[in-house]
């Protein structure tokens, strides 16, 4: 293994799967949203008002009509937090890229399969440099890109939107593929074990979370629903919406999850 810095989540007891009356539910607010200006704070508010993990959007103007972040920013914002970096790179080619990401700091790396030349490399690749893979379904993807390599992945990301920009509302077909997903997730659990998260992420927001958790979801992007609750000057700013997402999961428990 080489490369990869790898860091203890404060909150890893979250992260990791149990068998628990209500499922583990992960906030993932994307910093595409934030005010990049004062990233390092950005980042150290929303994970002091209660969030888990740090989505990081990653765009080429290729693979997506968009250009956002790379590893050196990655790198920047490391120091400022424990918790889980979580990179989405929605770039062509791949593979080039996911060494950069290690090092500079990633904990998991999701990818999307049509960017990807032989999708099982590439998540052994991502494996190889110490960080949890994931592979992420576009609303028109089939759920099929999944069916060979389950064994090899720690997340399953669908995305709800057509991915490129942020701000963007939720599409609502993705909660009929979610069941789907979330059906075969459980299949495996039950034959192999392993929990696989189910992410999704575009125009997550409080007044459809809890629809997209009964769905089968128990990670959540949310971009401009949280960073949109900017307030400058104060530290806490964050803590009434990531409460408010908290409070639309409560008792929530999704169809058929084990």
């Amino acid at each position: 293994m080489q490369g990869c810095l790898v860091y203890t989540c404060p909150l890893r007891d979250r992260c990791a799967p149990k068998h628990a009356a209500m499922p583990d539910y992960i906030l993932a607010p994307s910093i595409l949203s934030a005010d990049f200006a004062r990233l390092g704070d950005e980042v150290r508010d929303v994970i002091a008002s209660g969030a888990d993990w740090i989505h990081f959007d990653v765009m080429d103007n290729h693979y997506v009509p968009n250009l956002t972040i790379g590893p050196l920013v990655c790198s920047a914002i490391r120091p400022h937090t424990q918790a889980t970096i979580d990179v989405h790179l929605m770039v062509k080619p791949v593979d080039r890229i996911v060494p950069d990401f290690a090092k500079a700091g990633a904990n998991l790396i999701s990818f999307h399969p049509e960017a990807s030349d032989h999708v099982d490399r590439t998540l052994s690749l991502i494996h190889d440099h110490g960080c949890q893979a994931g592979l992420v379904l576009n609303p028109a993807s089939s759920i099929h890109h999944l069916d060979h390599v389950l064994d090899k992945l720690d997340l399953v990301l669908l995305m709800s939107v057509n991915p490129g920009f942020g701000g963007q509302s939720f599409i609502p077909s993705t909660l009929a593929k979610l069941h789907a997903v979330r059906a075969m997730l459980d299949e495996y659990k039950v034959r192999s074990g392993r929990t696989i998260r189910l992410q999704v992420d575009g125009g997550i927001k409080v007044d459809n979370i809890a629809d997209v958790a009964r769905a089968g979801a128990d990670t959540f992007v949310a971009g401009s629903a949280v960073f949109g609750a900017r307030q400058p000057g104060d530290p806490h700013h964050y803590d009434s919406v990531i409460q408010a997402l908290r409070e639309q999961l409560s008792g929530v428990y999704p169809v058929g999850l084990h």
